[in-house]
C-alpha cells in the first residue's frame, strides 16, 4: 500500500494571521528567538500498490479539495505504508 503524506501551507504572498498569533504567544512564554510560525493542514492519503496512477490523482485531489490553489501551496512526499 502506498502511503501519501500531504502538507498544505499558504503561499508566501499571504499572510499567516493565526502563525503570527501563535508566534506572538510563543514569544510571550518567552521563546523569543523563534521567528516564524507557519499554519498548514496534513492529509495521509492511501492508496493500492497495484494502482500507478495514483501521483496523477493526488495532484487532482489537492488542486479540487485539499487545498485552495490560489492562496495556498502543497507537496507530498510518498512511502510504503506500514
Amino acid at each position: 500500500m502506498k502511503l501519501v503524506k500531504v502538507y498544505v501551507t499558504l503561499k508566501d504572498s499571504v499572510l499567516d494571521a493565526q502563525g503570527e498569533a501563535i508566534k506572538s504567544a510563543i514569544h510571550s512564554m518567552g521563546y523569543n528567538k523563534v521567528e516564524n510560525v507557519g499554519m498548514g493542514k496534513y492529509f495521509e492519503l492511501r492508496f493500492a500498490d497495484d494502482y500507478s496512477d495514483f501521483e496523477k490523482d493526488v495532484d487532482a485531489i489537492c488542486d479540487d479539495l485539499l487545498a485552495n490553489p490560489n492562496i495556498e501551496t502543497y507537496r507530498y512526499e510518498i512511502m510504503e505504508a506500514e
